[in-house]
């Protein structure tokens, strides 16, 4: 597909409730006519901070995907669905009673590292075949585990049915698995109700905008150089051409992006077996 527009940077997106992070994307794409894609899926029923990568851009989304997330997730009690959402259809069910303080422990607890289950409704392959396939064909499955790091929670909210928590989390961390972890761990069950995502790397949820928004024009790009966190140095044309023709350079940097003398940028460069090479062209 040709698109019009040249536009290079990162926009970052309130996504909304009830549509895929695909469909987040088309709708980019649409209004500013020009290639996009994402750093980091969120699903349908998730809201919040969505960083599209524009044109050049794109080619970044394995290094603007940060380490570090930030949620805002509601529990409803009593209940177990089998997507580990309110989405799902509920499997199991509990009455027993939790109160304030025991939750406030639970979520302390598992301020730690461990080994968490894979939800058997997620796009993770096993054999080459995702997990929801399996689901949706009732076949049987061994869930994989992966290492995953919570580094702080705090309860928001608390009544007998409900409960909302704000997590900061590792890449790859399930929050609709963290929930049932955390309620097993109370010897009740629970499921999420509604998610928010609120900071990815270094983006807030402060500085998003909605896709309303980015249709009537009112929105700013984030630049490349301004988006990433790599050491920023500007060339003189003779290093210009060496570097947009991919040479390899006896410079002293483990990674670094190179820009011309208006700012422009044109690859970013990383130290392989002690020389200096193109890892993204950018011009």
């Amino acid at each position: 597909m040709k698109y019009k527009n040249n536009i290079n940077g990162i926009l970052l997106v309130n996504k909304p409730k009830g549509i895929t992070s695909r469909d987040v994307v088309n709708e980019v794409q649409k209004a500013l006519n020009t290639k996009a894609g994402h750093t980091g899926t969120l699903d349908p029923m998730a809201e919040g901070v969505l960083v599209i990568c524009l044109g050049k851009a794109t080619k970044l989304t394995e290094i603007i995907t940060s380490t570090i997330k930030e949620y805002e997730a509601e529990v409803t009690l009593g209940i177990e669905t089998d997507t580990l959402d309110t989405e799902g259809t509920i499997i199991k069910k509990d009455d027993t009673k939790i109160d304030k303080e025991q939750i406030t422990k639970v979520l302390k607890e598992f301020e730690t590292t461990y080994n968490q289950e894979v939800p058997k409704y997620s796009a993770v392959k096993v054999n080459g075949k995702k997990l929801y396939e399996y689901a949706r064909k009732n076949e049987e499955v061994i869930l994989p585990k992966k290492e995953i790091t919570i580094y702080k929670q705090n309860l928001l909210n608390y009544n007998e049915n409900t409960f909302t928590f704000n997590t900061l989390v590792s890449k790859g961390t399930y929050i609709r698995s963290l929930i049932r972890d955390m309620c097993y761990s109370l010897n009740t069950l629970g499921t999420m109700s509604k998610l928010i995502r609120t900071k990815q790397g270094k983006f807030n949820i402060e500085d998003t905008y909605t896709l309303e928004e980015i249709k009537k024009g009112k929105y700013e790009i984030i630049t490349i150089k301004d988006a990433l966190d790599i050491e920023t140095i500007k060339v003189d044309n003779k290093l210009k051409q060496k570097i947009i023709n991919g040479q390899k350079l006896d410079l002293d940097y483990d990674k670094v992006l190179f820009v011309d003398d208006e700012d422009k940028c044109l690859a970013i460069y990383k130290k392989e077996n002690s020389e200096l090479k193109v890892w993204k062209m950018l011009y």
